[in-house]
């Protein structure tokens, strides 16, 4: 079990359940879109964000990426806000008869060790600038064909894949994660075996 001094946002109670064995952090459930019509949850949530901060893990689907949009914006930029991604895995939770809607699992469906990593490696992430290493820009992303391209989803899906992160994350959520894990020096590496499993060469 590891120690997280930042409380845990999750859709469901399944998932708060699955967390509740890896982890002695708070785990706060949206209720999935009830958080929308839930104003006392948003400013629970706005207080633990502002005073001890907060780890969002929502499903890689369609429905959590919404919850996780939605409570970026409601609760804006005086908060102390950190995203954790499960990868897109196909399968399906063993209480239900048959998977989702996009057929990937969900939070509660991931083994407890690779729960342990995805919570361990967002707490750990802290900004480089501090450390005067070069950060990724988005017109890095551009150059590299991650964003600005007719193509570049595709691209960013197939980067998304090797780096365990769902293949709906965005251009700006990608550049984020980049810079709070190594900065430019880390991308360098990172889209050179990107090159070397595509078996292509850069674009610039």
């Amino acid at each position: 079990m590891i120690h997280i001094k930042e409380a845990i946002i999750v859709e469901g109670k399944y998932d708060r359940e699955r967390l509740k064995k890896v982890t002695d952090a708070p785990v706060i459930c949206t209720g999935g879109f009830r958080l929308y019509k839930s104003p006392d949850l948003i400013e629970s949530i706005r207080h633990l964000a502002q005073t001890r901060g907060i780890i969002i893990l929502t499903d890689s689907d369609r429905a959590g990426f919404r919850i996780r949009n939605y409570l970026k914006r409601r609760l804006g930029n005086q908060c102390s806000i950190k995203n954790a991604y499960i990868p897109a895995i196909p399968g399906k939770e063993r209480r239900k008869e048959k998977p989702g809607k996009e057929g990937l699992l969900g939070v509660e469906g991931m083994d407890y060790s690779a729960l342990e990593k995805i919570l361990a490696a967002a707490t750990e992430m802290n900004t480089v600038a501090t450390e005067q290493v070069r950060l990724v820009t988005k017109a890095d992303l551009f150059a590299d064909g991650f964003s600005g391209h007719n193509d570049s989803a595709a691209r960013r899906a197939q980067l998304a894949a090797q780096l365990h992160l769902p293949p709906r994350i965005s251009t700006n959520a990608l550049l984020e994660l980049l810079n709070k894990t190594g900065g430019y020096p880390a991308y360098q590496k990172v889209i050179q075996e990107y090159y070397a499993n595509q078996k292509e060469q850069p674009l610039k």
